[in-house]
């Protein structure tokens, strides 16, 4: 089977009539969405270290307080559904101004929540929030670049937002040294407050007037239905959210098993979790390099087989005990790395296939990932919250993801040759 295929797009590779950045303009940009795309990342990782520390202030489970972090990923997927069709129609500063005011006030409030089904609805509308962000800069990467461009700016921008899954289990560990749990969310409301001054000043519109659709219930559910009754964008769409259910699940279940399985303090664990992020953001960077010699199908294919190698060798490891901690991080660092190239490369190639919607397609490709996220992560905590549950759990996505993009590939090669992306 030739990797270096996918389905044909069903639109224009163009960009319209939109002009595409070039030189500092366009670091300018990738900075500027990046900062906003992390917005989801710090939401979700910024408090990692403080769950079992929430789990005894709130005297409920792990259990539980790992559903608030489901909370916060259905938010995500939620908003996006409801703020990608709002954003075709209205353009696309409004609804991130909207969101990440929503953000801001949730995350006050995750201050003064008195108990774990609290704090979980206030997460659901973090969610909601961080939810304009990403959607946002998805759409306006859509509606400024396509294909291996594309692939290539969202490589970037996971450089930039790759910052924020480093740093944010330290500065987490950081505040509850000095603070409670609490603490976490202040600065994260502080954070939400920044983000609207860069959307305030700092990034124009890129929707004109004359591309945005009508925000009415009717052609919205359309656009939906056109999408899913689009096959390759489907499976393009399952790819990318099963790549996220991968690494959500190593998101939900890390603090517990590095910090109740493994011993380390919240610092180690911070460490050992940048890890994780380091590998993504390398993977991303290198991405940007193959692009010139492979297809991002062919570089997605590839990627999703080393990550079930990986996996499988991580769930072996785990399971047996063998290697302890080192056994854990290894194998692990390879799995995630495979997932860093997945994650710009199949967005990329969804997106591609429906520039006439950008912001819809996006929403519904971050619903998927967020979504899936939502209801795969928590196996972790079903499975036992230790290695081999997470391994199993990130390791069973990704063999999903690779099936079903190797079938598209088969099927396609079945019906009529290719061309090449």
């Amino acid at each position: 089977m030739s990797s270096t295929t996918l389905p044909r797009t069903s639109t224009t590779d163009s960009t319209d009539s939109a002009v595409s950045p070039t030189g500092f303009a366009r670091v300018r940009l990738i900075l500027v969405l990046g900062a906003l795309i992390a917005l989801g990342p710090l939401t979700i990782d910024m408090y990692l270290p403080a769950l079992p520390a929430i789990a005894d202030d709130l005297l409920t489970t792990s259990s539980a307080v790992q559903l608030t972090l489901t909370g916060t990923l259905l938010g995500l997927g939620i908003g996006q559904l409801v703020i990608g069709p709002l954003s075709d129609a209205m353009g696309r500063r409004m609804p991130l101004i909207a969101g990440t005011a929503v953000h801001v006030v949730s995350s006050a409030l995750c201050l003064l929540a008195p108990n774990v089904a609290v704090l979980g609805l206030l997460r659901l509308l973090q969610g909601v929030g961080a939810a304009a962000a990403m959607v946002v800069a998805m759409a306006v990467v859509r509606d400024l670049f396509s294909g291996r461009a594309a692939a290539t700016v969202l490589s970037r921008l996971m450089l930039v937002m790759g910052v924020a899954p480093i740093l944010a289990p330290t500065l987490g560990a950081a505040i509850l040294l000095n603070g409670s749990w609490r603490g976490v969310f202040a600065v994260l409301a502080a954070l939400g407050v920044a983000l609207m001054l860069v959307a305030v000043f700092l990034l124009k519109e890129t929707l004109p007037p004359e591309r945005r659709r009508t925000g009415a219930l009717r052609p919205v559910l359309a656009t939906y239905r056109s999408l899913m009754a689009d096959r390759e964008f489907v499976v393009l769409a399952l790819v990318a959210a099963l790549g996220m259910s991968a690494l959500f699940s190593y998101v939900s279940g890390s603090s517990f098993v590095l910090q109740d399985h493994y011993g380390l303090d919240q610092q180690e664990f911070g460490l050992v979790f940048a890890v994780g992020a380091v590998a993504i953001i390398g993977a991303s960077q290198l991405n940007v390099v193959l692009l010139n010699r492979l297809t991002p199908a062919g570089i997605v294919l590839r990627a999703l087989t080393a990550a079930v190698v990986s996996g499988l060798v991580l769930v072996a490891l785990t399971t047996t005990g063998a290697g302890g901690l080192l056994g854990f991080v290894v194998p692990l660092f390879f799995l995630l790395g495979a997932v860093g190239f997945v994650l710009p490369n199949a967005p990329a190639l969804a997106l591609s296939r429906h520039g006439e919607a950008a912001g819809t397609a996006a929403a519904l490709l971050g619903a998927a990932q967020f979504g899936l996220g939502a209801a795969i992560a928590p196996l972790v905590g079903v499975l036992g919250n230790d290695g081999p549950a997470m391994a199993v759990t990130m390791t069973g996505g990704a063999a999903v993801a690779w099936l079903a993009l190797a079938a598209t590939l088969r099927r396609q090669r079945r019906v009529e040759p290719a061309p090449a992306l």
